[in-house]
């Protein structure tokens, strides 16, 4: 039988931590009390805001209050920052196991450095990765079709379920070859099919847990709530399902302390999720008398020394690997001229050509754009480490492709080129430079600069229009036997970039901010790059990008 649950709202206030706000009756932690704290979309935060040693502090002081405390994560942890990157995800597993974590799920971000590297890290994680709604559906097992759908603990004979759900979105916000085999088929999936797949999924195995006699259900979910990702929002799933106690979440960074949602049958279910990097611990409190409360700690004063010890000596090695050799160049690759004079940002470069190839390649688009003011460092010829592709793309945006018609890439080619001038330079400095000038891989076009741009742009800059003459002229399209074909406008093609170029309007460039996306913020930019060069160019650039390969002609 379900213990009685209380709900009510208020704020929750604790000895040493500040809480943003929470709900429930409870005011005071006694020594039976079950904790559960939580955290979501770290994305390597490891010393942001409260982080990773505050929260083993903060996690110290509820276990002098109580034996019953958990810690579980709720995705995205693994990746976010260069710490990640250089370490493939392990540096974070190793504070994380420092830290005492329980549980985690896998957010979409978990999967972007391949699938045998995630086994790798699912290997070396003393936290229980959970995940009911993953499946696999080809001819051998592997280690995501053996993850547990759920685990039952008790705390001082009271029993909760731990349920994993992570997002259907994973597919297409990594990187989808990822999830195919070697002919291209899709073999892993999340019960996405639509969301009643995926509530009946959650319901059977939150049923288990009931049958299995857990007092309370805690989802971990890596869902979300923006409205973009219906039906696989947390509020979708609540609304859709019963027996949940509380959902907590992450994928959306959204700051909620506690949101009280109606299940399908009218019972009310606890909804939390912690923001991003670390800027707050969540804490969930059942009490023996059966209420339950979230809330969220905004700030904490004390840190474990230990554990602040072992993320500097981390980031010591950090530092070293830095200087690590990742790949080698037979060719120098350059934003500028022999005369030294920045080409990057009116003129087709080698090095231009490699970063648009390597999103291409990576994502498997027909068309890569990349705007040369996100391209800020020269690679030498020789030895190249991961402080020189940081340094090319410092930004850390992430790979995104968006379906285009024809007309939508030329009216972007059109935008990032009215600013070309025949000349690069006046003798001393580069002119007729614009940062949203474009570098592009699968493309060839010819800019003509006797025509005048017919570009309209808002007061902030942002393409509205082009009319008149267009100085964006015979655009082809590579193809998939070597040949171009003209680019046709009113065809559909996936052109891949990253969130500022396609999500955010960087540069202006408006004309992708609400297509369809095929790839919605997959992999870190410079995680694309040593992808393609370790996957695609077995670690070595060769001659191939010896000089630009005629892609953009400026006459």
């Amino acid at each position: 039988m379900r213990m009685l649950r209380k709900w009510s709202a208020l704020l929750l206030l604790f000895v040493a931590a500040a809480l943003i706000g929470g709900c429930g009756e409870k005011t005071k932690t006694e020594d039976n009390d079950i904790i559960i704290l939580y955290t979501n979309d770290v994305h390597c935060a490891v010393d942001a805001d409260i982080g990773y040693a505050g929260l083993a502090a903060y996690k110290e002081w509820c276990e002098e209050k109580t034996p019953y405390v958990a810690l579980v994560d709720c995705g995205d942890a693994l990746q976010g920052d260069s710490i990640g990157a250089i370490s493939q995800g392990e540096y974070l597993v190793e504070i994380m196991n420092r830290v005492g974590y329980d549980y985690a799920v896998l957010g979409n971000h978990e999967f972007d450095y391949g699938m045998e590297q995630l086994e790798a890290l699912l290997g070396l994680s003393e936290a229980q990765y959970l995940g009911c709604n993953i499946r696999y559906t080809g001819t051998e097992e592997t280690f995501l079709s053996q993850l547990a759908a759920y685990d039952i603990v008790s705390y001082g004979g009271v029993r909760v379920g731990y349920v994993g759900v992570s997002t259907p979105e994973s597919i297409a916000k990594s990187v989808p070859a990822y999830f195919m085999d070697a002919d291209g088929e899709y073999v892993y999936d999340f019960y996405g099919a639509d969301g009643e797949e995926l509530y009946a999924r959650v319901q059977e195995t939150v049923d288990l847990c009931r049958n299995e006699g857990a007092d309370y259900v805690v989802v971990l979910a890596h869902l979300g709530t923006d409205e973009a990702s219906a039906p696989f929002c947390s509020t979708d799933l609540i609304a859709n399902t019963s027996g949940i106690d509380v959902v907590l979440d992450g994928h959306s960074h959204s700051v909620i302390s506690c949101y009280v949602a109606e299940n399908k049958d009218g019972e009310n279910v606890l909804l939390s999720s912690t923001g991003t990097g670390l800027e707050n611990i969540g804490q969930v409190t059942i009490t023996a008398d059966g209420n339950i409360q979230t809330g969220l700690i905004g700030s904490y004063p004390n840190t474990d020394k230990e554990i602040q010890d072992c993320i500097e000596n981390i980031e010591s090695q950090y530092e070293a690997e830095l200087e690590k050799r990742v790949a080698y160049s037979e060719v120098p690759l350059t934003t500028v001229s022999d005369a030294g004079v920045r080409l990057i940002r009116s003129r087709e470069t080698n090095l231009g050509d490699f970063c648009a190839d390597a999103y291409r390649a990576v994502s498997g688009a027909d068309i890569a754009i990349v705007n040369g003011g996100g391209i800020r460092a020269d690679l030498p010829v020789g030895e190249i480490t991961f402080g020189d592709l940081l340094a090319v793309h410092p930004y850390g945006n992430t790979l995104c492709v968006a379906e285009a018609t024809g007309q939508e890439i030329l009216d972007a080619l059109e935008m990032a080129s009215r600013s070309c001038l025949p000349e690069t330079s006046d003798g001393e400095n580069a002119v007729g430079e614009n940062g949203g000038f474009l570098q592009v891989s699968g493309l060839r076009y010819t800019i003509d600069t006797s025509v005048e741009s017919g570009v309209e742009v808002d007061e902030q800059g942002m393409f509205v229009s082009c009319e008149g003459a267009r100085r964006v002229q015979e655009v082809w399209v590579l193809q998939e036997d070597g040949s171009y074909a003209e680019l046709a406008p009113d065809r559909i093609y996936t052109v891949a970039s990253h969130n500022y170029l396609i999500k955010q309007g960087g540069d202006g460039l408006t004309m992708f901010m609400d297509n369809k996306l095929v790839i919605d913020e997959g992999i870190l930019d410079y995680q694309a790059l040593i992808t393609y060069l370790s996957d695609f160019l077995g670690g070595t650039i060769g001659d191939a990008y010896a000089a630009p390969q005629d892609r953009i002609t400026v006459k």
